[in-house]
């Protein structure tokens, strides 16, 4: 790889790290229980898209599996999540 593909996976690398700690604290302090959960949800597709990063780092397809596993778990949960919210504002 050429030097200014190994700067742009650094610059990404470092997006990343950021948004991944921004998530945490929105876990750890988020006010209420949605803020938690949607920044969960944050927390999630940054590992995914960490993982992307990783595969195209060292050319490999290994991590593809477990992209596509984290995907649909994620979109299951959200859906599930959402569909939680729902129901309790029905109830109120």
């Amino acid at each position: 790889m050429t030097t200014v593909t190994w700067v742009v996976l650094a610059i990404d690398a470092a997006m990343l790290t950021v948004a991944a700690v921004l998530s945490v604290l929105r876990v750890a302090r988020g006010p209420r229980a949605l803020d938690r959960i949607v920044a969960s949800d944050v927390l999630v597709a940054v590992v995914l898209a960490s993982a992307g990063l990783a595969m195209v780092a060292t050319r490999s397809g290994l991590l593809l599996p477990v992209i596509l596993g984290m995907s649909l778990l994620a979109f299951t949960s959200a859906m599930a999540v959402g569909r939680l919210i729902r129901t309790k504002r029905d109830i109120k």
